[in-house]
């Protein structure tokens, strides 16, 4: 029979990190305000799904590559058109679109917040343990490419089903090359109905053309994207112009 003195072991042995640190002084607790025995319980075993929950996140965050400090609440939607902050909540309280592996586009010049919105969605799905991966379009049609040089494209395209939600950032600075134009587009046909693509670009679908070289190709790409999609198109004025001339303005003369 197990006694107190072996308890260290124990949850040690089961892994149970966080009640291992924290048994003795809730224990203590307990007994000074008479606590039931399963309330000692269900209070431990809070304390261990916590730590769990927290633990977890970070390794998501980590591994999200997600920018630093782009969250919603951040963003001043008056300052745009095209989508509104109600509609971004949605988006995250009502996450079937992605478990349903549907996508979202964000048009817009540059400036507008576009990358910003997309990476303050990823930190909301996040929250909810849904596993998001950032990454700049450049970026990964270039891993894709010296994958598919090495002959692994389709073990590094499987790979990247793990993420629910897959962020391509500033998909109209692919280059038009027929190695990257067919990586991006076998990336997409890929994850159709499969995974979720959050895409960003400062492009309209009708200069699609100077991404994919090819017009066949590029009506295969746009139509599997926009099968199951939101597509929002993003206008005001660019917060990077704005906070330029605020900071010139503030500067003494």
């Amino acid at each position: 029979m197990s006694n107190v003195q072996s308890l260290p072991i124990l949850l040690k042995e089961l892994r149970l990190t966080a009640i291992s640190k924290a048994w003795q002084e809730v224990a203590h607790k307990a007994i000074s305000e008479q606590w039931q025995p399963e309330e000692y319980l269900a209070q431990l075993c809070g304390i261990e799904a916590h730590h769990r929950h927290e633990s977890r996140l970070k390794r998501l965050l980590k591994d999200s590559q997600l920018p630093i400090g782009k969250q919603l609440s951040h963003y001043d939607f008056s300052e745009i058109t095209g989508i509104s902050a109600q509609q971004m909540k949605q988006k995250t309280m009502s996450v079937d679109w992605v478990r349903q592996g549907h996508n979202m586009i964000l048009f817009g010049a540059s400036g507008l917040g576009k990358t910003h919105l997309a990476a303050a969605l990823g930190y909301a799905l996040l929250e909810q343990s849904i596993r998001v991966k950032f990454i700049s379009s450049t970026a990964l049609v270039q891993q894709l490419r010296k994958s598919r040089e090495q002959l692994g494209l389709e073990d590094a395209l499987k790979k990247l089903d793990k993420y629910a939600l897959l962020i391509l950032d500033d998909i109209g600075y692919v280059k038009k090359s027929d190695s990257e134009s067919q990586v991006l587009f076998e990336l997409i046909a890929h994850r159709y109905e499969r995974g979720s693509l959050l895409i960003t670009t400062n492009q309209a679908f009708s200069e699609w053309d100077s991404i994919f070289g090819d017009n066949m190709m590029t009506v295969a790409a746009i139509d599997r994207l926009v099968h199951h999609a939101d597509i929002f198109q993003i206008e005001g004025d660019s917060y990077r112009k704005k906070q330029a001339l605020e900071r010139n303005s503030n500067r003494p003369s």
